[in-house]
């Protein structure tokens, strides 16, 4: 299968285009982008993978499914386009950034700059229906980026995997932290930040563990 998606992530991922899962998924996203109005645009769908190249993944920031109101998802995890609203969790985020780091608060929701550096936003679900959360999980995205995850645990070191809440941190469970760095707490949501998100300091936290390790830290 002939998948638009940039050229280290589709050797790495070679095994993974004519499975039948994969084959069933892309028929299902078809159907969907033909019937009704999904998120990101199609040509998004991949934007993680084509910002981050294989083997320029520094850290991993998993998230679950994309925005699913209007303009605002972009293909990158927590991401929002340029000019629109930040929603609660990426303010939060920010407001962390800002207590670990001292940065003020972006003017821009749009995380591609950290994209760019080697951060590889990464949704669980990379589509989803408009204003119906979850209406495209259980259709094989799941499957797919666990192969992502798994490869660049298996194929990389010294990775930095950032895992908000208890979905991320099951999925990303089997990760060898003797290997990477894996860095856990609660999710960035208002509805959990103060348990433990807030105070957590995982942008220093990976940055230290980057350079420990000679690699350049991330300008958060």
């Amino acid at each position: 299968m002939n998948v638009k998606i940039e050229d280290s992530w589709r050797q790495e991922l070679a095994a993974e285009w004519d499975k039948s899962y994969f084959a069933r998924l892309v028929d299902f996203v078809k159907s969907e982008y033909a019937t009704t109005t999904v998120y990101p645009p199609g040509g998004e769908i991949f934007a993680a993978f084509n910002a981050t190249p294989f083997d320029k993944v520094k850290v991993v920031i998993l998230g679950q499914d994309p925005y699913h109101d209007v303009n605002q998802a972009n293909g990158l995890c927590f991401s929002v386009r340029d000019g629109v609203p930040f929603p609660p969790s990426l303010m939060n985020i920010f407001k962390e950034i800002h207590d670990d780091l001292g940065k003020p608060v972006p003017q821009s929701g749009d995380l591609s700059r950290w994209a760019r550096q080697g951060v590889l936003l990464l949704n669980s679900t990379l589509t989803v229906r408009a204003h119906c959360a979850g209406s495209h999980q259980n259709k094989g995205w799941e499957q797919f980026t666990d192969e992502v995850i798994l490869r660049l645990a298996n194929d990389r070191e010294h990775l930095v995997f950032i895992l908000w809440g208890s979905y991320a941190i099951k999925k990303g469970a089997f990760i060898n932290r003797m290997k990477h760095l894996v860095l856990t707490s609660p999710h960035p949501s208002p509805l959990s930040a103060y348990r433990g998100f807030f105070g957590n300091k995982h942008f220093s936290r990976a940055n230290q563990y980057l350079v420990e390790h000679g690699i350049e830290p991330i300008d958060w």
